[in-house]
């Protein structure tokens, strides 16, 4: 048995032998950060690759999250740790709602901060937790893994696809068996690391791209942003409650004076600001309007014939 996964290991893209840093440990600190960069300008190149995957995600994913779904991140180590840092960003940057967006690592909490490997190992571990977390046909769960063959992952994977959720794979290796129990897989192939099995670096900056793009054009999809602007944030520190002033001031053009006073008359609810500055609305059929379009600017303003 320790053969044959020995045999698996080396066959992996991941854990393959760099033969451009076989020298690293000779190399001035200058060298080093060439040749790091170098391996790292190839993760856009294989993430490229994977564009329309990725993209026909983020439609069904955006789908779900509509109906009242979740979408869910789940993973071990490094995979696991970049889930839950994309979906923690969620809600101060798209105002997603508590359990909107969830990432759960192997191990539990203690494993952001302190390395909890054994439990990679455990498919059971990982039915388990997906079952905790309630994952049903509404869901979308993403399984992350570097490898494509991490047993918690695979084993998370395979409770969501019972239960009917959407099923989405993300690893740096082809033809994995990841691959083949999801209904989408995404794998974005870096090859190998810098250093040898070292998946925190190309292998966890695909995933992190990867990650930002399912979330972000999810968002986007639901309304969350109008153009580039991010018109969904909650403004509860100085620092976001000068950003909503700015950003109102970017959509619509008021001054500074007048966006802080449209922000307060709309208890800084930067998406019906922006309707009241750009049309004249007050606050109540500002808000009927945009809750009528699910939440779209564009789309409340293309209705009233306002660019």
């Amino acid at each position: 048995m320790i053969e044959d996964l020995e045999q698996v290991l080396k066959s992996l893209e991941t854990e393959k032998i760099n033969p451009a840093t076989t020298n690293i440990d000779k190399m001035s600190p200058l060298e080093i950060v060439q040749i790091m960069n170098s391996e790292d300008a190839k993760v856009i190149l294989a993430i490229q690759k994977e564009l329309p995957k990725i993209a026909h995600a983020i439609e069904e994913i955006a789908a779900r999250l509509r109906k009242g779904g979740r979408l869910i991140y789940m993973g071990a180590g490094t995979s696991g740790r970049l889930g839950v840092l994309d979906a923690s960003e969620c809600p101060p940057t798209f105002s997603t709602p508590e359990g909107m967006v969830i990432g759960w690592v192997a191990g539990g909490p203690e494993a952001l901060v302190r390395s909890v490997e054994e439990i990679e190992d455990s498919a059971e571990a990982g039915r388990a937790d997906a079952q905790k977390l309630g994952v049903n046909n509404m869901d979308a769960l993403v399984g992350i893994a570097a490898s494509g063959r991490t047993p918690y992952v695979l084993g998370a994977v395979a409770y969501a696809k019972e239960k009917g959720a959407l099923t989405i794979g993300l690893a740096c290796n082809p033809k994995t068996p990841l691959e083949r129990i999801v209904d989408i897989m995404i794998a974005p192939v870096v090859g190998p690391e810098v250093i040898v099995g070292s998946t925190r670096l190309k292998a966890g900056t695909a995933e992190k791209m990867v990650l930002n793009m399912l979330s972000t054009g999810s968002m986007i999809l639901l309304g969350k942003t109008y153009g580039n602007l991010m018109v969904d944030l909650q403004p509860r520190s100085s620092k976001l409650r000068r950003r909503a002033v700015s950003i109102l001031q970017a959509a619509t053009g008021v001054s500074e004076q007048e966006a802080e006073n449209l922000l307060k008359r709309s208890n800084y609810n930067l998406k019906v600001a922006i309707i009241m500055a750009k049309t004249g609305l007050d606050f109540d059929d500002a808000r009927r309007r945009l809750q009528a379009a699910n939440g779209v600017v564009r789309n409340v303003l293309e209705e009233l014939g306002v660019e």
